[in-house]
């Protein structure tokens, strides 16, 4: 594990694939994905944006349309820090969903207009996943 100190995140959304709404929430109102059966896939996407988001809303939401169309998308939570940190992690069931979604020509032309206009850098990380557990804490605890 790494000894770089972690910036708090606020959150952005959690949405799974039924969910519609990419719109900042409260923290409240915030649920991660659940844990999932393993293998799967989990894609890890940090980025710094540019000043200019011009168009970018109307895209992140187009994606998330067509994401969410994708057999085998399992979810995805988002969260931004407030030095401007964006982490998007996509849960995929397999790699036939994540080839998929690579390959689908919209998402092809967004990653392009992102590089071109919208992005000051990103990283991508894929890992397939071979442990997965959740919590949830009782409403009757304290």
């Amino acid at each position: 594990m790494s000894d770089q100190q972690i910036a708090p995140v606020a959150p952005v959304a959690s949405v799974a694939p039924a969910a519609s709404s990419t719109s900042v929430v409260s923290s409240a109102s915030v649920l991660p994905v659940p844990a999932f059966e393993p293998p799967y896939y989990v894609t890890v996407f940090t980025s710094v944006r540019t000043e200019d988001q011009t168009g970018y809303g109307e895209t992140s939401e187009r994606m998330e349309e067509l994401v969410r169309k994708v057999p085998g998308f399992l979810g995805m939570d988002s969260a931004r820090t407030p030095g401007g940190l964006a982490i998007t992690v996509g849960y995929f069931r397999d790699g036939e969903a994540l080839k998929e979604w690579r390959t689908n020509a919209e998402h092809r032309a967004a990653q392009q207009r992102g590089r071109a206009e919208w992005y000051e850098r990103y990283t991508l990380h894929i890992a397939k996943v071979e442990r997965s557990h959740g919590f949830e804490r009782d409403g009757s605890q304290g």
